[in-house]
Protein backbone atom coordinates (compact mmCIF):
# COMPACT_ATOMS: atom_id res chain seq x y z
CA UNK A 1 0.00 0.00 0.00
CA UNK A 2 2.72 2.20 0.85
CA UNK A 3 4.85 1.66 -2.58
CA UNK A 4 1.06 3.01 -4.22
CA UNK A 5 1.20 6.15 -2.44
CA UNK A 6 4.73 6.76 -2.50
CA UNK A 7 4.16 6.01 -6.93
CA UNK A 8 0.94 8.66 -6.56
CA UNK A 9 3.15 11.52 -4.58
CA UNK A 10 5.82 10.98 -7.12
CA UNK A 11 3.69 11.10 -10.05
CA UNK A 12 1.64 14.31 -8.42
CA UNK A 13 5.06 15.73 -7.44
CA UNK A 14 5.74 15.34 -11.19
CA UNK A 15 2.72 17.01 -12.73
CA UNK A 16 2.93 19.97 -10.42
CA UNK A 17 6.96 20.46 -11.94
CA UNK A 18 5.44 20.38 -15.64
CA UNK A 19 2.57 22.93 -14.99
CA UNK A 20 4.42 25.06 -12.55
CA UNK A 21 7.16 27.32 -12.57
CA UNK A 22 8.83 26.27 -9.30
CA UNK A 23 12.26 27.43 -10.01
CA UNK A 24 11.70 31.37 -9.66
CA UNK A 25 14.57 32.53 -6.98
CA UNK A 26 13.76 34.64 -4.10
CA UNK A 27 17.47 36.24 -4.82
CA UNK A 28 16.11 37.16 -8.01
CA UNK A 29 13.32 39.58 -6.31
CA UNK A 30 16.28 40.82 -3.87
CA UNK A 31 18.70 41.85 -6.54
CA UNK A 32 15.87 43.02 -9.32
CA UNK A 33 14.95 44.91 -6.51
CA UNK A 34 18.85 46.72 -5.64
CA UNK A 35 18.67 47.74 -8.64
CA UNK A 36 15.30 49.42 -8.84
CA UNK A 37 16.47 51.43 -6.18
CA UNK A 38 19.87 52.76 -7.50
CA UNK A 39 17.65 52.91 -10.57
CA UNK A 40 15.06 55.69 -8.37
CA UNK A 41 18.23 57.56 -7.12
CA UNK A 42 19.86 57.86 -10.39
CA UNK A 43 16.45 59.41 -11.77
CA UNK A 44 16.15 61.70 -8.77
CA UNK A 45 20.09 63.00 -9.40
CA UNK A 46 19.37 63.81 -13.14
CA UNK A 47 16.18 65.32 -12.52
CA UNK A 48 18.08 67.66 -9.23
CA UNK A 49 20.58 68.09 -11.96
CA UNK A 50 18.27 69.97 -14.67
CA UNK A 51 16.45 71.78 -11.32
CA UNK A 52 13.42 70.14 -12.03
CA UNK A 53 10.70 69.47 -9.45
CA UNK A 54 8.86 65.99 -9.58
CA UNK A 55 6.71 66.31 -7.02
CA UNK A 56 4.88 69.56 -8.56
CA UNK A 57 2.63 66.60 -10.02
CA UNK A 58 2.15 69.45 -13.17
CA UNK A 59 2.81 68.36 -16.25
CA UNK A 60 6.06 69.19 -17.45
CA UNK A 61 8.03 69.86 -20.71
CA UNK A 62 11.46 67.81 -20.37
CA UNK A 63 13.96 68.45 -23.00
CA UNK A 64 15.56 65.60 -25.10
CA UNK A 65 18.56 65.90 -23.24
CA UNK A 66 16.74 64.66 -19.84
CA UNK A 67 14.54 62.16 -21.62
CA UNK A 68 17.33 60.52 -22.96
CA UNK A 69 19.40 60.19 -19.64
CA UNK A 70 16.08 58.95 -17.80
CA UNK A 71 15.78 56.64 -20.99
CA UNK A 72 19.04 54.97 -20.14
CA UNK A 73 18.75 54.89 -16.71
CA UNK A 74 15.48 52.98 -17.13
CA UNK A 75 16.98 50.54 -19.85
CA UNK A 76 19.65 49.95 -17.74
CA UNK A 77 17.63 49.19 -15.12
CA UNK A 78 15.72 46.73 -16.87
CA UNK A 79 18.50 45.08 -18.31
CA UNK A 80 20.06 44.68 -15.18
CA UNK A 81 16.83 43.58 -13.59
CA UNK A 82 16.48 40.69 -16.05
CA UNK A 83 20.23 39.68 -15.90
CA UNK A 84 19.71 39.51 -11.93
CA UNK A 85 16.40 37.38 -12.60
CA UNK A 86 17.37 34.88 -15.33
CA UNK A 87 20.91 34.35 -13.17
CA UNK A 88 19.50 33.20 -9.80
CA UNK A 89 16.87 31.53 -11.34
CA UNK A 90 19.10 29.27 -13.73
CA UNK A 91 20.98 29.04 -10.92
CA UNK A 92 18.32 27.49 -8.57
CA UNK A 93 17.02 25.26 -11.79
CA UNK A 94 20.18 23.80 -12.09
CA UNK A 95 20.20 23.19 -8.14
CA UNK A 96 17.03 21.41 -8.32
CA UNK A 97 18.09 19.41 -11.59
CA UNK A 98 15.06 21.41 -13.44
CA UNK A 99 15.50 22.94 -16.97
CA UNK A 100 15.06 26.38 -17.16
CA UNK A 101 13.28 26.62 -20.51
CA UNK A 102 9.79 24.49 -20.19
CA UNK A 103 6.34 24.08 -20.48
CA UNK A 104 5.58 25.84 -17.25
CA UNK A 105 8.17 28.46 -17.95
CA UNK A 106 6.96 29.78 -21.50
CA UNK A 107 2.90 29.65 -19.69
CA UNK A 108 4.30 32.22 -17.35
CA UNK A 109 5.92 34.09 -20.11
CA UNK A 110 3.20 34.03 -21.91
CA UNK A 111 0.64 35.56 -19.18
CA UNK A 112 2.81 38.08 -17.73
CA UNK A 113 3.55 39.81 -21.53
CA UNK A 114 0.40 40.73 -22.52
CA UNK A 115 -0.05 43.50 -19.35
CA UNK A 116 4.05 44.17 -19.79
CA UNK A 117 3.79 44.92 -23.31
CA UNK A 118 0.22 47.14 -22.97
CA UNK A 119 1.75 49.00 -20.08
CA UNK A 120 5.07 49.45 -21.98
CA UNK A 121 3.25 51.02 -24.59
CA UNK A 122 0.63 52.88 -22.26
CA UNK A 123 3.91 54.69 -20.62
CA UNK A 124 5.29 55.79 -24.07
CA UNK A 125 1.94 57.09 -24.76
CA UNK A 126 1.61 59.41 -21.36
CA UNK A 127 5.56 60.28 -21.78
CA UNK A 128 4.31 61.47 -25.18
CA UNK A 129 2.02 63.68 -24.12
CA UNK A 130 4.36 65.02 -21.49
CA UNK A 131 2.43 63.38 -18.64
CA UNK A 132 5.03 62.24 -16.43
CA UNK A 133 4.16 61.69 -13.28
CA UNK A 134 1.57 58.97 -14.39
CA UNK A 135 4.14 56.65 -16.28
CA UNK A 136 5.31 55.18 -12.17
CA UNK A 137 1.80 54.55 -11.31
CA UNK A 138 1.11 52.68 -14.31
CA UNK A 139 4.33 50.91 -14.54
CA UNK A 140 2.92 49.37 -10.77
CA UNK A 141 -0.35 48.95 -12.08
CA UNK A 142 0.46 47.03 -15.47
CA UNK A 143 3.40 45.18 -13.28
CA UNK A 144 1.14 43.94 -10.74
CA UNK A 145 -1.35 42.76 -12.99
CA UNK A 146 1.05 40.36 -15.10
CA UNK A 147 1.95 39.13 -11.73
CA UNK A 148 -1.48 38.18 -10.97
CA UNK A 149 -1.82 36.79 -14.04
CA UNK A 150 1.51 34.77 -14.31
CA UNK A 151 0.63 33.65 -10.51
CA UNK A 152 -1.35 30.62 -11.93
CA UNK A 153 1.73 28.97 -13.42
CA UNK A 154 4.21 29.92 -10.82
CA UNK A 155 4.22 29.72 -6.42
CA UNK A 156 0.87 31.46 -5.37
CA UNK A 157 3.42 33.96 -3.50
CA UNK A 158 3.87 36.14 -6.77
CA UNK A 159 0.05 36.41 -6.84
CA UNK A 160 0.37 38.71 -3.62
CA UNK A 161 3.37 40.49 -4.60
CA UNK A 162 1.40 41.21 -7.42
CA UNK A 163 -1.48 42.67 -5.51
CA UNK A 164 0.98 44.94 -3.77
CA UNK A 165 2.10 46.27 -6.79
CA UNK A 166 -1.34 46.77 -7.79
CA UNK A 167 -2.47 48.80 -4.51
CA UNK A 168 0.67 51.17 -4.67
CA UNK A 169 0.36 52.21 -8.20
CA UNK A 170 -2.96 53.19 -7.37
CA UNK A 171 -1.60 54.60 -4.24
CA UNK A 172 0.69 56.57 -6.72
CA UNK A 173 -2.14 57.71 -9.12
CA UNK A 174 -4.16 59.49 -5.88
CA UNK A 175 -0.62 61.32 -4.50
CA UNK A 176 0.01 62.67 -7.58
CA UNK A 177 3.33 63.73 -7.61
CA UNK A 178 5.06 61.34 -5.57
CA UNK A 179 4.88 58.81 -7.85
CA UNK A 180 9.01 58.12 -7.92
CA UNK A 181 8.69 57.29 -4.07
CA UNK A 182 5.74 54.79 -4.71
CA UNK A 183 8.30 53.21 -7.66
CA UNK A 184 11.10 52.90 -5.53
CA UNK A 185 9.46 51.01 -2.72
CA UNK A 186 7.20 48.83 -5.27
CA UNK A 187 10.13 47.79 -7.28
CA UNK A 188 13.16 48.27 -4.68
CA UNK A 189 11.89 47.86 -1.29
CA UNK A 190 8.76 45.39 -1.85
CA UNK A 191 10.57 43.05 -4.28
CA UNK A 192 13.80 42.80 -1.58
CA UNK A 193 11.46 42.12 1.12
CA UNK A 194 9.54 39.59 -1.43
CA UNK A 195 12.81 37.86 -2.30
CA UNK A 196 14.36 36.99 1.11
CA UNK A 197 10.60 35.95 2.17
CA UNK A 198 11.10 33.71 -0.82
CA UNK A 199 14.16 32.62 -0.18
CA UNK A 200 13.56 31.57 2.97
CA UNK A 201 10.60 29.86 2.31
CA UNK A 202 11.92 27.61 -0.29
CA UNK A 203 15.67 27.63 0.01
Amino acid sequence: MNKYENDLTHIRQMMERSSTFISLSGLSGVGAGLVAIIGCLMTFYILGQHNIDYFDGKPNYYSYQVLWQLASVAIVTLVLALMSGIYFTAKKSKKLGHPLWSAATKNTIKAAAIPLVTGGLFCIIVTFHHLFYLVAPCMLIFYGLALVSASKYTQSDVFWLGMFELALGLFAAVFVGYGLIFWGIGFGILHIVYGVWMYQKYK
